[in-house]
Formats: C-alpha cells, structure tokens, sequence
C-alpha cells in the first residue's frame, strides 16, 4: 500500500475526519454505512446506528429514539412490562427530572412515546435550534440509561396504564380484534396485548420492571433518528458526545425464537359485551413485514377494506348486510396477520354476514382480482406514503419501525415490491393463506384433506439488501420563517369574480406539497329551520361522485393525481380542504369543481351514506364520552328545539336522520348553495397565476336567491352550575367533562392571559397542573387536560376540562380537579411557571404557523375576521409581556367556579356495588380480627 499523497490532499482529509467524528483528539470515530434517497445512516464507534434525514422546508427537527423491545420481549408474567417501561420513561432522570415539563419549556411541538409488538419509541419535535437539539439528544441518551424506576412512580403510573386498559376495554372492534389474536396465535407473543394482563399490570414487582429496562434499554439495542431542519455537523457532533460514549453491555441480548405452527384448523371467538352493534372478523396468518410477499399481501388487505370497489364493500354494505367493513394487516418482525371487520346494525343478520364476509375473502384465491383493483389499491397505498415521505416527523416514525422488522431500508424496498405487485401475486397468496384452516372465526370443521397454510421463514436480509441505493432525493422545499411580519408581506389577498375572498402563500414545500383550505357560507337561522340533519349528509355526499364521475372514478381520479380532499363543514357553512402536489394541483382544481358545481346524488350512495351514518351513531348510545358530550352540549346551550344551534339527543338525533332523503339533500344544495360568500386560502408549492383562472371557474356564476346572514354564537349566561351523572352499565371507563362559559371574544384584553392561564392549568403536552396532580401523582387518568377558546365574533368564551378514568376513581377525580382550580384561582399562578408557560406558548404557537394546513387555515380566519398578521403579531407581543398580575385577575374574573357544569358518564352503580362490597368484607376481617 502506497502511503504518499500530496499536501493539498490534507484540507480535504481533515474536514472528513472531523465531520465523521474526530470532533476532537482521541473522540470516537463515526463510520457512514449507507445513503438511500436522502437518509444517511452511520454507526459510532460503540456500534450504535444512527440515522439522519435533513428537511430544511420547516424550522422544526424531530428526535426518535427506538429501542428494540415490544410485547414479542416480555416472558411470562412480565405482559404489559414494555408498554409500561414507555410511561416510567416520561417520570425523568436525576439530570432530567420532569421530560413533559422541560420540553414543555422548549415549546415541543409534539412528544410521545409508543409501544408495539417488536419495538418501543420515544419521540420530541422542536423548533430548530442548536440549543433543543443538543437537549433532545442528550435527553434520550440520558433516560436510555439512567431513568429513575422508582416504586412510588410505578404505584401512580400503574393506575394511569390500568386506566388505559380499561379504555380499550369499552371498544367491542378493539376487543374482538384482541380475543382473536389471541386465538389465531398459540405460542408466539404477537397473540398477547401489547397493553397487558391486567394482572400483570397491577402486581409487577418494581425490581421485576428495573431488570427488564436494565436488560433491554441498552446502546446495543437502539436506533436513534434525527429528521428534519437541524444542522447536520453538529448533530453528529452531539450523538457521538452523548450516545457515543455509552458503555455497551457485557451481556448478550436473548434472541427470540418461537415460531408460530402452521394453523391446523378453523378457530372461533365469541365476545358477548354491552353494545349497540354487531361486529364480526376473520383474521389470516400471514408472511413478515420484511417478506417479498408482504407486499402482495398489504395490497390484498387493501382491497379487502377498498370503498365502494372492494369485494366486501359491494357484498356487505351495498346490499345492506353491513354497514362498514374495514381491513387491517399486522406488519411485523415475523409473520403477521390480515384482518377483515365488517360491523353490522344490531337488527342485521350477523350470521349471514359472517357466511359472506368469509366467502368473498377466500374466493380471491381461487377466482382472484382484477388489475384495476390491483392498481387503484397500488396507487391508494403509494399515496399515504408519499404524504409521510414528506412529513418529516412521520417518516422518521415509519423508518424506525421498519427497522424493528429488520433493517429501515426496507421501507425503500417495500415501496419497489409494492409497484411490481400484480393480480397473479394477490391471488397466490390469498390461495396460500385466505384458506379455511388459516382462518380465525366461525366453526371447527374437520376434513379429510386439510390445506396448510405455509410457514413463512424470515427472508435474508442482508443479501436481499446488500448495494440497495433507492432513488433519488424528493424536493427538499425551503427554509420558511413562520413569523407574523413574514407570513404577512409573502401573502397575496385579492377576491375572485365571484365575491369570495383568498390569500395565497406560495413557497418550496418538501415533496412540492400544497394545502387549500376554504370555507362557503349560506343561510341563516331562520332559513335552514328544519334543515339541519341535511347538512349532516352534504358533505359526505358531495365526495360521493359527480355527474360524470362515479363514486369510483371520482376516487380513482384523486388517487391518481396523489391528491386528498374532503368536505365538511356545519349548519351555515361548507368546507373544503385539499392536499396534493405541485404538478397536479390545478388538474385537483377541476375535480373538485366537478364535484362542488356537478355532485351527483345518487340515491344509492345516499342509501349507503344514511346506514353507515346512522349505524355509527347507534354505536353511541351506550358509549361515556359520547353520552357526556351530548349532554354537555345541551346544557351550556340550552336552544329551543326549533332553534338551528339546538343540540338533538342521540336517540332523537338518530330518528331524524332516518328520515333525511337525498331530495332534501339535494334542495338543501340547490337552494342554498353559491359561490357568493367565503374565504379560501392556498399554502405551499404552486403558481398563483395559473391557479387563479381555475379558482374562478370553480365559483364563476354559482348564485343563490337565499341571502347569506351569519348565525350568531353567543354564550349563554346565567347557567347555574349543576353536576350531571350518567348511568352507562358494562362499560370499564367513566367520563369527566366540565365547563364554564364566559362572554368575552378573542379581541378581549384578558384573552391572552386567559390562554396561558389555561395552558399551566391542564393545557400543557403532559407537564401542567392538572396532568402533575391527577396523572402523575395521583394516579387516576390516563388522559386529564383543560382547554380554553373564544369565538372571534361573539361573545363567546368557554373554559372546558376533560378526563377519563376508572369508574370508582370518578368522585377522586371531581374533588382533585376541584382541588387544582380553586388553588389557582385563590393563589394564582407563579412567576416561574408563567415565564416557562408564556415562552413555550409561544414557541409552539410558531410551530403550529409553520404546518402549511394549519397556516392556511389561519390565513382563512384572518380573511373570515378582516385582520391581517398584524392581529397575531400584537397577540404574541401581549403573551411575552403578561404578569403575574394580569393572570391571576383574568382568571378571577372569568372562570366563574360556581357555575360549573360538570356531567360524568360511567358503570356507577358497578363501581359502588364493588365499594360496598369490599367495605363489607373490610368490616367482617376487623370483626373476626377482634374476636
């Protein structure tokens, strides 16, 4: 080897040296392994990989870091012991002592953790800066090592995750969806809920849960990525400092080995719980996620639940048998699942149901599937993941999950087998697995010639990926300041030909994105008396087809231009929201004015619109939240029934919607219906020039003799405050929800004090108030927040508290939620907790202006208001300069603690039948203790 080089080869060999990792003499070498479309991976020195993906088009990063452990981990007696691990892991360290609350004070835009069958993450997006990044690196090398397991913090976190249990519990598709994985699996863990035993959840041993995270949460089993608009030397800088230098084990990871046996027979499970609808399921086991033909089986999945050409579609819910169907397939680390769900009203045939859904599953293996249906699943699939591929945060998720199914590059992979999917594929494997004795419902029957499933072994993953490089680099957009003065002179405002007002607001987006939002307003009270479950329909309807699109074409076509639309909206008005790409937006434009100027109508999609609403609301009837909501509603605004803003009951609600027919449907869009009155707002990666003409053709001569006059919100005053409960028997989690409205609009001079107010008490991601006491350190919901908001045209101002917990745990949580409010209304709130609040307010408030949706969506209020940036500017200004002072009376003046509705809905009666009980039995010890 020939050791000479030339003295201007030295620059260039220095700057490598120090951008892989010789930040400093005698610091940790970084090797780069691989690149693939943009997504470097490089592994430090003590073997931990390391994956970086830059985006500059957002000022925000994200830090995922995914640790190798999932429920397929946990042995016997330790089910739930992962799921549990990811909550203790927000408890802190003795360098980080409160995660929620410190990222809180760095304006998170969003944090999590997860837990799956093969993996468990933790995640923070942050507006970039050096300072968050080299914090949310160094946080996550922190707590992989050092977070404090204590068993007080187990004892409070306990109740939460139980409590979140119980949640599950009130879902019967969530439920059923578990006893059959159950079933289908005999040995391996995939057949156990991520969640947990309940059992297990309760008793674990605290030292149990410290070996586990000792064994587990190690250098050696991790994965970190960095996405988004970082810079990239220094983030490598930062990973070599902090997980670089960890340690690496001694011990060797336990490998798992148990493999599933091919199923040798039908298997079958009843769940019999309160309810209002039936649902019934057959799941198939299928190949691993890193498997050729998991692709053919995503697509098969897809076309399974595919609306309204899918095969359980038009055998199920156009015949009336169901009024959905739905798919799901398990990707996994080994093999995994497909599942087919149809839901069926209560007065449906159940049975027959099932004949059919099991009949036009398995006949795709003898008869197959077209290429177009082959295709338009295809195109449905590459479409979602085109959406993630250009949403920084969601990518860096998805990468790390398919790095838990063996290496991250195949998700690359996965999306080159996908396009080469053909009808031939999806035939085979269904003949492979879609057979009877693979399949998970119904009953045993035995037969003379059994047909096996074959068992998928695990592919080589390091031949099949050995050179892989991928494609290249999508657009990688711009880097945007999401300031108010900014936002303000980069904006366009002008007005169509027909009346309605616009903003447009072009720049590179990553992957040439571009958002539309709009609104359209008709009517008024007096006019849409008697109209308002119509409206219910006119949105659902209008994505229904056009009058030379069927409902297929019409989303074939979307599809094919990668493009999401959807409608919406309330009595008064209608809403439009569209993303799509750069390249097709103005050719979207004229679907959408298809679909808007030439809807359809069909009395048959009506038909299949009206059962899948109305099944849905049935679905309610016995649920808590919905019950408490409801109710809620009709308390704080108690209309007369004639009164458009009027709340229906869901039994009332329901028998009104019956009655709905397309012709009111129908007159409802011909009468009200125009072009006249409106915002839109255009955000992203387009040419206003070119889209100005086909906005104008949308709305060009769409009138209406209704004049438009907007329906008034204001509060209703002078409620008295009154506490609600609501009997929902059999169901294992209960419902809190309360309120207390106050007259003031988003103008107010309090209003900002207000919204930081709210934020300490229980607005806040985990870290406030009401998560310390009720979450934290009482232990009695897994989901407590507050919320404040005010209308910017009425008087209308509401505080609203919201938490779910166990059934015999609701009076603790009246009295603790109590407790909080009445401390910050008597003392207020401190200095040090307003200066973190107002400043991470504000950070997340400029993280929320830098999501193109969000931002149009706020450039269409603005236009709705007649205000400009200049509106949000003043508020920022009025955040950074609250005091104390301006808290604590605002608060005072508005919350009005006596006129607290408050409605809970839950098993009471169960819950006090099992108090007695035990106090009974409570009593016979002491009796036979005296004696």
């Amino acid at each position: 080897m020939n050791w000479s080089f030339s003295l201007r080869s030295v620059p260039i060999l220095l700057g490598l040296i120090l951008f892989l990792g010789g930040f400093a003499s005698g610091q940790s070498q970084i090797e780069k392994v691989t690149e693939v479309e943009g997504i470097t991976e490089y592994k430090l020195e003590n073997g931990v990989p390391v994956l970086l993906f830059p985006d500059v088009s957002k000022p925000q990063f994200t830090v995922n870091m995914t640790v190798l452990v999932g429920s397929r981990h946990e042995g016997y007696g330790e089910t739930g012991m992962a799921h549990l691990l990811e909550h203790m892991l927000f408890k802190g360290t003795p360098t980080h002592d409160d995660i929620p609350a410190l990222l809180k004070e760095r304006g998170v835009l969003n944090l999590n953790g997860t837990t799956w069958y093969d993996r468990t993450n933790y995640y923070e997006t942050l507006p970039t800066s050096d300072e968050n990044l080299e914090f949310a690196i160094k946080m996550e090398a922190d707590r992989l090592l050092n977070s404090t397991i204590k068993g007080e913090d187990l004892a409070s976190e306990m109740t939460v995750v139980r409590n979140e249990f119980e949640r599950g519990e009130n879902s019967p598709q969530r439920v059923l969806f578990q006893r059959a994985m159950a079933v289908a699996y005999e040995w391996h863990n995939y057949g156990k809920s991520t969640i947990g035993n309940r059992t297990d959840i309760e008793r674990v041993p605290v030292k149990n849960l410290r070996d586990f995270y000792t064994k587990f949460y190690q250098p050696d089993n991790i994965t970190v990525v960095v996405a988004g608009k970082f810079d990239e030397k220094k983030a490598l800088e930062y990973l070599n400092k902090y997980f670089g230098q960890l340690e690496m084990p001694k011990r060797e990871l336990p490998k798992t080995y148990t493999e599933e046996p091919a199923q040798d027979g039908e298997r079958i499970v009843y769940l019999r719980r309160s309810g209002d609808t039936q649902v019934v399921g057959a799941a198939y086991h299928i190949v691993s996620a890193a498997s050729e033909d998991f692709a053919a089986c995503q697509v098969l999945s897809r076309i399974l639940g595919m609306e309204p050409s899918g095969p359980l579609y038009k055998a199920l819910v156009a015949t009336k048998i169901a009024s959905s169907v739905s798919n799901m397939e398990i990707a996994a680390h080994d093999p995994g699942m497909i599942l087919a769900m149809a839901e069926v009203p209560n007065d449906g045939d159940i049975d027959k149901a099932r004949e059919v859904l099991i009949r036009e599953v398995e006949k795709i293996g003898t008869e197959g599937v077209s290429s177009d249906l082959v295709l338009r699943a295809v195109q449905q699939i590459l479409k979602g993941r085109e959406a993630e591929f250009a949403n920084s945060e969601r990518f860096a998720i998805s990468l790390s999950e398919w790095q838990a199914y063996g290496d991250w590059r195949l998700y690359f992979l996965h999306r080159d087998r996908l396009e080469r999917v053909s009808a031939e594929d999806v035939k085979r494997v269904a003949s492979q697995f879609c057979v009877a004795s693979n399949r998970t419902v119904g009953m045993f029957i035995p037969t003379d010639k059994p047909v096996r499933a074959p068992i998928a072994s695990r592919p080589n993953l390091k031949k099949m990926l050995d050179g892989y490089k991928g494609r290249e680099k999508i657009a990688a957009g711009e880097a945007f300041d999401p300031n108010p003065d900014t936002i303000q002179q980069r904006t366009t405002f002008g007005e169509l030909d027909s009346g309605i007002k616009y903003a447009f607001l072009p720049k590179k987006t990553r992957d040439e994105r571009v958002s539309l939002q709009a609104q359209l307003k008709y009517g008024d009270m007096e006019s849409l008396k008697g109209k308002t479950f119509a409206v219910r329909y006119l949105g659902s309807m209008l994505g229904r087809g056009t009058k030379s699109l069927g409902f297929q074409e019409y989303k074939d076509k979307l599809d094919e231009l990668k493009a999401t639309v959807r409608f919406g909206g309330s009595t008064g008005s209608l809403t439009v929201s569209i993303q799509t790409k750069k390249e097709f937006f103005n050719e979207v434009l004229g679907v959408v004015r298809q679909a808007l100027r030439e809807p359809a109508f069909d009395a048959e999609e009506f038909e299949i619109v009206k059962n899948e609403t109305v099944t849905r609301m049935e679905s309610m009837q016995s649920e808590p939240q919905a019950l408490a909501g409801v109710e809620f509603q009709r308390k704080t605004a108690p209309y007369s029934k004639d009164d458009v803003r009027y709340t229906h009951g869901l039994e009332e609600g329901i028998a009104e919607l019956k009655k709905v027919t397309i012709d009111d449907v129908r007159g409802l869009y011909d009468e009200f219906l125009s072009g006249k009155h409106g915002e839109l707002a255009v955000v992203g990666d387009f040419d206003p020039e070119a889209a100005l003409p086909e906005l104008n053709k949308i709305f060009a001569d769409w009138t209406s003799n209704v004049d438009y006059k907007r329906i008034p919100q204001p509060a209703i005053m002078g409620l008295a405050g009154e506490t609600v409960k609501i009997e929902t028997p059999d169901k294992k989690n209960a419902v809190y929800i309360a309120g207390v409205s106050a007259p003031l609009k988003d103008d107010n001079p309090d209003y900002e004090a207000l919204l930081v107010g709210n934020y300490i008490l229980g607005g806040g991601p985990l870290a406030s108030r009401l998560a310390d006491r009720v979450r934290k350190k009482e232990g009695l919901s897994y989901t407590v927040a507050s919320q404040f908001q005010a209308d910017s045209k009425d008087e209308n101002g509401m505080f609203l508290m919201f938490a779910i917990s166990n059934p015999e745990n609701t009076p603790k949580v009246i009295s603790t939620i109590d407790e909080e409010v009445t401390r910050m209304l008597e003392s207020g709130v401190t200095e040090e907790e307003l200066g973190k609040a107002k400043e991470s307010y504000l950070k997340t408030r400029q993280g929320r202006r830098a999501q193109d949706s969000a931002l149009a969506g706020l450039l269409m209020s603005n236009l709705s208001n007649d205000r400009t940036m200049e509106f949000q500017k003043v508020s920022d200004a009025r955040i950074e300069n609250l005091s104390k002072a301006d808290v604590d009376e605002a608060l005072r003046r508005h919350f009005k603690k006596d006129n607290l509705i408050i409605i809970t809905a839950g098993d009471f009666a169960a819950a006090e039948a099992k108090a007695a009980e035990k106090a009974e039995s409570s009593d016979a010890e002491d009796a036979n203790e005296n004696k």
